[in-house]
């Protein structure tokens, strides 16, 4: 897969073609693969209402062990979805909805 890298794919649905970027496309299954967790998706609801959390508020809100809220952090930060923002000793998450709405976009275009 190495080659594919730069590759550009050609999706065919009816009678329209859908341009893929293989390396966006990367991109969007480790998104999806990120935020297809029940425990994620709630970590992802709670930031929606509340904007901006340290891993303490989060894990006393889902009440769970901060080790298993950091990891599940870890996760979505690397797949873009969360935002950091350290603030002195403190670091905040938020949601990267800029993110979140380009996955959006790519996953109506191949469902549409």
């Amino acid at each position: 897969m190495k080659n594919k890298r730069n590759e550009t794919i050609t999706l065919k649905r009816g009678g329209k073609e859908i341009q893929l970027d293989y390396a966006d496309l990367r991109k969007a299954v480790l998104v999806l693969r990120a935020v297809n967790h029940k425990l994620r998706q709630r970590v992802i609801d709670l930031l929606e209402e509340q904007d901006k959390l340290t891993v303490t508020d989060i894990y006393i809100k889902l009440r769970l062990e901060q080790s298993v809220a950091s990891q599940h952090l870890a996760i979505l930060r690397r797949a873009g979805v969360v935002a950091t923002d350290r603030q002195g000793k403190f670091i905040y998450y938020s949601l990267d909805r800029d993110r979140l709405n380009q996955i959006s976009n790519l996953v109506e275009d191949l469902a549409g």
